[in-house]
C-alpha cells in the first residue's frame, strides 16, 4: 500500500503488479447516495508494516472498503514502539536464522529442448495417423504462430497474469481460410519424455480428434515451449492445432 501526495491510497498486488485505488465507502450516509464499488479482491485488513513502522488496525471494523487511512491517527492506527521494531529490523538481528541453502542454476538449455522435444512429437503424430492410415502435411506456419500462446498460457500458470489472447485469435484468424475449421489443443507437463506425454495427450477426445484429423486440406501443426526454472525443473508446454475444410 502507498499514499500519494493527494492522499490517494493505492494497493499493490505484490504477485502481479496490479494497482487498485482505494475508493472508501462512508457507512454514515444515507441509503440513497450511491457508493462506489470496490474493484480490488481484497476483505479485511489487520495491520500494515514496513522496515521501520507496524500499524494495527483498531477501527470498528476492518472492512478495507470502511476503513480510514489517516495513520497519524492513534485512534484508528496503534503503532508497535520504535524500539521494538529496531530490535526486529536490525541489522544482523536475524544472524540466529539458518542461511537458507542456494538454488543451483538452470542446466536445461529450453531452446534445444524445445526443438528436439517438438521433433520427436512430430514424429509421433506421424507414425500415429500413418498407423490410421492417414497422411499428415505439416503447416509450419500454424506452427509458429503457436508459440506465443504457449508463453502466454505459462505467464499466467506462474503469474496470474493473463496477456496476449487476443493477438493470438487475430493471428489465426488471418491463418485459417475461409470456409475452413481451426482447432488447438494446449496441455501442460512437468517431464519431458515425449512418448509419456504423447500417450497423455491421446487420452483427451480433444486431442485425439486434432491428432485423427480428417478432411479436406487438412494441416497439422503442433509447437512445444520448454521453460527451465532452478534445480533442473521445467515447464513443458504442447498445444496440438489442425485446420481443415470440413466434409459433409
Amino acid at each position: 500500500m502507498t499514499t500519494g501526495t493527494d492522499g490517494t491510497i493505492t494497493f499493490w498486488e505484490s504477485l502481479t503488479g496490479h494497482r487498485y485505488i482505494h475508493q472508501p465507502i462512508n457507512p454514515d450516509d444515507p441509503p440513497l447516495v450511491p457508493q462506489p464499488k470496490p474493484s480490488y479482491p481484497y476483505r479485511t485488513i489487520g495491520c500494515l508494516f514496513n522496515d521501520k513502522a507496524f500499524l494495527a488496525n483498531c477501527q470498528p471494523s476492518d472492512a478495507v472498503e470502511l476503513c480510514v487511512f489517516d495513520l497519524r491517527d492513534q485512534s484508528r492506527w496503534k503503532a508497535m514502539s520504535e524500539e521494538a521494531v529496531r530490535s526486529v529490523c536490525a541489522p544482523g538481528s536475524t544472524t540466529s536464522l539458518p542461511p537458507f541453502p542456494p538454488l543451483c542454476a538452470p542446466i536445461v538449455d529450453a531452446a534445444s529442448s524445445s526443438n528436439a522435444l517438438e521433433l520427436e512429437m512430430r514424429y509421433l503424430v506421424s507414425e500415429h495417423r500413418k498407423d490410421l492410415g492417414l497422411a499428415t502435411v505439416w503447416d509450419d506456419h500454424l506452427s509458429y504462430l503457436l508459440s506465443p500462446a504457449l508463453s502466454a498460457y505459462e505467464l499466467e500458470r506462474s503469474t496470474g497474469v493473463s496477456c496476449g489472447n487476443e493477438e493470438f485469435q487475430d493471428a489465426v484468424r488471418r491463418a485459417v481460410p475461409d470456409g475452413h475449421t481451426f482447432k488447438g489443443f494446449p496441455i501442460h507437463f512437468l517431464h519431458r519424455n515425449a512418448r509419456r506425454a504423447f500417450a497423455t495427450c491421446l487420452r483427451s477426445p480433444f486431442c485425439d480428434e486434432i491428432v485423427c484429423c480428417r478432411g479436406d486440406h487438412v494441416r497439422i501443426a503442433v509447437r512445444v515451449r520448454v521453460f527451465s526454472y532452478p534445480e533442473s525443473a521445467c515447464a513443458v508446454w504442447v498445444m496440438f492445432a489442425c485446420k481443415y475444410r470440413s466434409v459433409l
